[in-house]
């Protein structure tokens, strides 16, 4: 079950580097529809540059802060932190909604975090004593 929660850390890291990438771009096209239509020269324009400015940046920072959190637990995850259980848990019950990827993420993601065998990957050793 090692492998599985490995794999499972590195799928959520690909997916957040992914909704990175997409945030990054989605900046730029944002940014290069507020300049053309600022270069339109019409008197519309300063109404729809501030829509299409704050509309723009409220997708890029909605995508990038969706995407962050499963960096972060991808990363517990392959790093077996017991912190990451939990929230790979919360994580891969919100991936359910991504159809088709996420979804099917997620169904992989909550099979392997509530097994057994992976309970006891995350349970923490008991200090010994010397």
């Amino acid at each position: 079950m090692e492998t599985h929660v490995k794999v499972l850390g590195i799928l959520h890291v690909a997916m957040s580097a992914i909704g990175i990438l997409f945030a990054i771009v989605m900046l730029v096209v944002f940014g290069g529809v507020v300049g053309l239509v600022g270069a339109s020269g019409d008197a519309d324009a300063r109404v729809a540059i501030p829509i299409i400015g704050i509309s723009g940046m409220a997708v890029v920072a909605v995508t990038f802060a969706l995407s962050i959190p499963g960096l972060a637990i991808g990363i517990g995850l392959f790093r077996f932190r017991p912190w990451a259980r939990v929230w790979g848990i919360v994580l891969s019950i919100f991936d359910l909604i991504w159809v088709p990827f996420g979804t099917i993420v997620g169904i992989y993601g909550l099979f392997v975090l509530f097994s057994k065998d992976t309970e006891r990957l995350f349970t923490v050793p008991p200090p010994t004593a010397v």
